[in-house]
């Protein structure tokens, strides 16, 4: 049956002038028809680059979200309206506009993890991958960054900025990450290199062998000589891990590390968006686009110099 779906959507692309994109953490059928997959900052780069007027987004809702700020001028569908970010959804209105009443000196630095209303209050946005380049550029200026506070901890530590404060939001999926997990595992496969997305607690960020984004964990493995990886971070990064180089061995540093709204997006789906029987199309007001934009256009900038 998921065979007949794929062969159906393969066939549908062919009538659209369409592109199909996925974030890592998409269950592998998705993947396997996905035009392009990439982590939030490969994926934002690259809408505004696209020639062609539908993007159907494999994701969650920030990131179809951000596909229409960077691409105004085209028709992006979300191919599961109910796959949202609980962590996005950490940050009210309401609660930022006080904050930036109460503090007008700050620079509002919004991970891309966010809804579109907050990204048009920010100064800048970044992604796990540009985050520490970006944090570098504004040393001398009183910052709020929003909302993961283990991101926001790893730049804070690495940069050396106290004058950073930090949202009281995560991801609950890499907050559940335990450093009695990762010991465990070191314990049975001691000769495994641990690598661990900073969305992690920074107990396990500062034990870790390499600390990175989705794409700069899977870039280390590619280069690496070693054969056994201990992966901090969601499923799907090992799924793809493992197709690419299935001469090495790779161990989820815990069984549920799974991204129940990134898993929600199935093949019939993206089918039925594209049949027009599903997925949701994405309007977002003009004024909010516009803001938005800002913030993220500033952060494509920055990580570009």
């Amino acid at each position: 049956m998921k065979e007949n779906i794929l062969e159906l959507i393969k066939k549908q692309k062919l009538e659209e002038d369409c592109v199909i994109l996925a974030h890592h953490y998409q269950i592998p059928e998705i993947k396997q028809v996905a035009d392009y997959i990439g982590d939030s900052y490969y994926l934002s780069a690259l809408v505004s680059k696209l020639k062609t007027p539908k993007i159907y987004f494999c994701g969650v809702r920030f990131m179809a979200e951000t596909a229409k700020i960077l691409s105004p001028d085209k028709t992006v569908i979300l191919a599961n309206p109910d796959a949202g970010c609980p962590m996005a959804d950490m940050v009210s209105l309401d609660d930022l506009i006080e904050f930036k009443e109460n503090n007008p000196n700050h620079l509002i630095v919004s991970y891309v993890n966010t809804s579109a209303d907050i990204k048009a209050q920010s100064d800048i946005c970044v992604t796990s991958s540009v985050a520490l380049n970006i944090m570098n550029t504004v040393k001398d200026k009183e910052i709020l960054f929003l909302p993961d506070r283990n991101l926001g901890r790893y730049i804070k530590e690495k940069t050396k900025n106290e004058n950073i404060t930090l949202w009281e939001g995560f991801c609950p999926i890499h907050e559940r990450a335990e450093l009695e997990d990762m010991n465990a595992l070191k314990s049975k496969q001691p000769d495994a290199v641990v690598l661990i997305h900073p969305e992690c607690k920074w107990e396990l960020v500062e034990q870790a062998d390499f600390v990175g984004s989705t794409t700069e964990i899977m870039d280390f493995v590619s280069k690496s000589d070693k054969s056994k990886f201990i992966i901090g971070t969601e499923l799907g990064v090992l799924e793809s891990l493992q197709k690419q180089h299935p001469e090495k061995e790779f161990f989820l540093l815990y069984d549920e590390f799974v991204c129940k709204n990134m898993k929600k997006t199935t093949a019939q789906d993206l089918l039925n968006a594209m049949q027009g029987k599903g997925g949701e199309v994405i309007k977002l007001d003009e004024d909010v686009m516009v803001k938005a934009s800002k913030s993220l256009y500033e952060m494509i900038k920055r990580s570009s110099k």
